[in-house]
């Protein structure tokens, strides 16, 4: 369905700070955007209502609590809807599943997992085989360890910070101990970072100042990394690409990431064992805009790139960085 609302400049620096961290208050958002409380909230609930803002979402490092990664790449065979539909609600409802998502060519469903340990994955994967294996037609298994998260440049191309890093985060180090309650507090705002202080101490139990002092503890250890928007970006007349690059060596990897880093258009960039050997994720105004770019990064870097592979978005269907607490 067609949006009705036109977004203007000031939405746009709007989602940008919000995207920055959508824990601010109206008040801070609107010094920053040259605009009054009253109207940054105005215009913030216009955009949730015409599904411009999907939800907010909090950046949680489940590297810090002790969990490993897995990222399941399938394509499909002899699916009718109905048991796609089955299929992507069993990995949906997996409560350690961080991200599941389908996906137009090459890959058909991406599921992005945390575990405990190797031998939890080998389990969970027998079980689904188990269930499904007939529809899967081949399935690529990764480790996935670490991601770069870059600032929505595209949002505000006209104001290119030179430091476009938010945050980061890898694999490996002492896990951070949290307790009982520092879970069931990030279980709450994982997919409701904007939920109000008293809102989350009434239920927990605690304190605002507690709630308060416990989420700053957080992002102080890195267990929290930020708190981000998800937005329709068919809404802003954008598309979202996973692209994979293969190099013929591996040690020139460097001067490419360094390369992309400072591009607009970069919005994450994924590590992982397994598959590509850089995993870049592209925020563009079109399809041709894609192949431009790609032209451009095989021009620069000729002679270092054995192919390149992209495949677009079609549906998120779950993002939650923690897996749920039942």
């Amino acid at each position: 369905m067609e949006k009705s609302y036109k977004i203007d400049l000031k939405d746009r620096k709007i989602l940008y700070e919000l995207d920055l961290n959508c824990r601010q208050s109206n008040a801070q958002i609107g010094k920053k955007v040259g605009l009054g409380r009253d109207v940054v909230g105005y215009r913030i609930k216009k955009m949730e209502d015409e599904g411009i803002i999907n939800n907010y979402w909090t950046f949680i490092d489940t590297f810090r609590l002790g969990y490993n990664v897995f990222r399941i790449y399938i394509n499909f065979q002899y699916v009718t809807p109905k048991i796609k539909e089955e299929i992507i609600k069993y990995f949906v409802d997996y409560k350690n599943s961080w991200v599941v998502f389908s996906a137009k060519s090459p890959i058909d469903l991406v599921v992005v997992m945390w575990v405990k340990d190797i031998f939890e994955f080998c389990q969970f994967w027998e079980k689904t085989l188990d269930l499904y294996e007939d529809y899967f037609s081949e399935y690529h298994t990764s480790i996935y360890y670490g991601s770069v998260v870059y600032k929505k440049s595209f949002l505000l191309p006209e104001i290119l910070d030179s430091n476009r890093i938010i945050s980061e985060m890898r694999c490996g180090g002492k896990p951070v101990e949290i307790d009982e309650i520092d879970y069931k507090l990030l279980n709450e705002i994982a997919v409701n970072a904007r939920a109000p202080l008293l809102e989350l101490a009434e239920k927990l139990g605690c304190s605002s100042q507690t709630i308060n002092y416990r989420i700053k503890n957080l992002v102080k250890s890195g267990v929290i990394k930020g708190f981000r928007v998800d937005l329709d970006l068919s809404a802003l007349g954008l598309q979202h690409y996973k692209v994979d690059i293969y190099l013929k060596d591996h040690k020139l990897k460097r001067p490419i990431l360094k390369y992309l880093g400072d591009k607009p258009y970069i919005e994450f960039m994924n590590f992982a064992h397994g598959w590509a050997d850089i995993e870049p994720e592209f925020v563009v105004n079109s399809f041709n805009e894609l192949l431009k770019i790609l032209d451009e990064i095989n021009t620069k870097f000729s002679g270092v790139i054995k192919k390149q592979s992209f495949f677009i978005t079609e549906k998120l269907y779950k993002l939650r960085c923690l897996p749920e607490l039942y």
